[in-house]
């Protein structure tokens, strides 16, 4: 019963949170711009934020259980960094070599940098499915995706140091992460491929359940454990690619979202949890998109400064009581 009424409440939180988003921000209602700006700016950004809220925290809650650490998150694997790299090396190269950085050309230079993050990332990805069947333990496939997250940076900083002013400028504003990136043909795009992804997502409860309790135990249940793991990081890799290729590297939502659905509903049941994870990340990214636009006229907060204020004390939490017990 109480499950039903929390799931009630979330269902109920996201249509208020989607209008406070909408009527939010420096064009009043009412105005002759407000209708445009609301079909072109202000909705695609609020199902920018639902579609990459959802994926990132479910990516998350399928990145803890796995690897049995509950300060896992989406870009634990390096897919993260791989997509970065496939954006520097767009961004940061076309104007070295070409003379005219990508960022001028619009819609095909949006285009481009998408297809260059999601190159990168499921590159990377295929590795890592790779590593999955080849290893036994959790450990040495946590350890190969940091790794390549640190040489994923150590190249990004070797083609800034060869880079001129304005493309490194372009890649650090990609690299800031924002809901509004998003719009026109792509949004249609973005949000079809995660409104099937999704729901995959979610056939993958049974094997969650059974790999929560350890490899042994699942492999006792007659669990394929080496098959099952490598959907669940085929499943986290490609939610989290596709996200960062259309919302550049979106921090902390992944990471924190799981233990506040963990908190609210009490229970490790996946079939409870993916369904509750979500919910909350779709409801967390819109009430973050909100308060960043809290300044209105005078500009926005930068997405990841509102995640990090949110995300980083549930992350301490977490890893001071895990250190207590």
């Amino acid at each position: 019963m109480k499950n039903t009424v929390l799931f009630v409440i979330l269902i109920v939180s996201i249509p208020l949170l989607m209008l406070c988003n909408i009527m939010t921000g420096s064009v009043e209602m009412g105005s002759e711009l407000w209708e445009t700006v609301v079909m072109t700016i202000r909705l695609p950004q609020v199902l920018t934020a639902m579609a990459c809220g959802a994926s990132l925290s479910v990516a998350g809650l399928q990145m803890q259980t796995i690897f049995h650490n509950p300060l896992a998150g989406p870009s634990v694997l390096g897919v993260s960094s791989a997509a970065s790299l496939g954006v520097a090396l767009v961004l940061l190269l076309s104007g070295t070599i070409g003379g005219s950085t990508l960022s001028r050309f619009g819609i095909i230079g949006n285009t481009a940098i998408t297809i260059a993050a999601i190159t990168g990332a499921l590159s990377v990805m295929m590795v890592i499915v790779w590593l999955s069947r080849k290893v036994q333990g959790n450990a040495t496939l946590l350890i190969s995706g940091v790794l390549i997250g640190y040489i994923a940076t150590a190249i990004i900083g070797v083609l800034k140091a060869y880079s001129n002013e304005e493309d490194i400028h372009a890649y650090v504003i990609w690299g800031l992460g924002s809901f509004s990136r998003v719009s026109g043909g792509q949004i249609s795009v973005f949000i079809g491929i995660t409104a099937l992804l999704l729901p995959l997502s979610m056939l993958l409860a049974k094997p969650l359940n059974m790999l929560l309790m350890g490899d042994l135990y699942a492999l006792n249940l007659g669990l394929n454990v080496k098959r099952a793991r490598m959907w669940i990081i085929i499943s986290a890799g490609i939610l989290t690619a596709v996200v960062t290729a259309y919302c550049g590297p979106i921090m902390f939502i992944g990471l924190a979202v799981p233990h506040i659905a963990r908190g609210l509903f009490r229970t490790s049941d996946h079939r409870i949890l993916l369904p509750a994870t979500l919910l909350c990340g779709m409801g967390l990214a819109l009430l973050c998109n909100l308060i960043s636009k809290m300044p209105g006229a005078n500009g926005v907060i930068p997405i990841n400064s509102v995640t990090a204020l949110i995300g980083a004390p549930i992350a301490l939490y977490v890893l001071l009581k895990r250190k207590r017990q």
